[in-house]
C-alpha cells in the first residue's frame, strides 16, 4: 500500500503535467517554418526588385549591345557567381538578377540539389514595399533525356507590379556539364 502511495504521489502527476506541455510547446514551436540562408538571400534580391536592382548592383564586367553585365553586391548562399543583367529597351530598361549554384557533369547530384533549392523556393515570403508576396511554383522533376527544365515561380496579383515578377529555377546542360541557375526578373 505505502508503494501505491509513493507512486501517485501528488508531484508526479504535476511533473508529468509539466513535461507533457513542455514538449507540446516545443513541438510547436518547430512547426513555424524558419528562412534559411538561401531564402534569406534570395528575399533580399528580391526586395531590390522594384529598384532595379540599383541597390546590390556592384561594377560593370560586360557590356555588349543589348545588355551590360554586373557584379551583384549579395553573396548568395552556396552560389559560384551571380549577377546583374541590364537590357536595353527603347521605352524602359529591364533588369534581371542571376545566380549560378552548381556545376557538375553527375545529374543526380544535380538532381538532388536541384530539388532542395526547390524546397527552398516554395512558399517563399518576401515583403516588397508593404505587400507580402509568396512565391509558388508546381514541381517538375529534371530528368537526364530532358536537357532543359525550368520551374516558375509566381508571387500572385496581390499588385501589378508584383504579378510580374518571377523567380525561376533551372537545370540545363552545358557541353557536358548540368548547371543549376536561380533568376528573378
Amino acid at each position: 500500500m505505502q508503494y501505491l502511495l509513493l507512486k501517485f504521489h501528488p508531484m508526479k502527476p504535476l511533473t508529468a503535467t509539466l513535461a507533457i506541455i513542455l514538449s507540446i510547446t516545443s513541438l510547436s514551436a518547430q512547426i513555424i517554418p524558419l528562412k534559411n540562408e538561401l531564402q534569406t538571400d534570395i528575399a533580399k534580391v528580391i526586395s531590390d526588385y522594384p529598384n532595379g536592382f540599383r541597390n546590390i548592383s556592384g561594377e560593370q564586367v560586360v557590356e555588349n549591345p543589348q545588355t551590360i553585365e554586373f557584379d551583384c553586391k549579395i553573396s548568395v548562399k552556396d552560389a559560384v557567381k551571380c549577377r546583374i543583367i541590364k537590357y536595353s529597351s527603347n521605352t524602359k530598361d529591364i533588369y534581371s538578377w542571376e545566380a549560378e549554384m552548381l556545376k557538375t557533369d553527375d545529374f543526380e547530384e544535380a538532381s538532388k540539389k536541384f530539388r532542395a533549392i526547390y524546397n527552398s523556393l516554395q512558399h517563399l515570403s518576401v515583403n516588397i514595399d508593404g505587400v507580402n508576396a509568396v512565391f509558388k511554383g508546381d514541381y517538375i522533376k529534371p530528368t537526364e533525356s530532358i536537357k532543359f527544365t525550368t520551374i516558375v515561380f509566381n508571387s500572385g496579383d496581390k499588385t501589378p507590379e508584383l504579378s510580374k515578377l518571377k523567380i525561376a529555377l533551372l537545370i540545363e546542360t552545358e557541353m557536358l556539364e548540368w548547371v543549376i541557375r536561380i533568376q528573378v526578373y
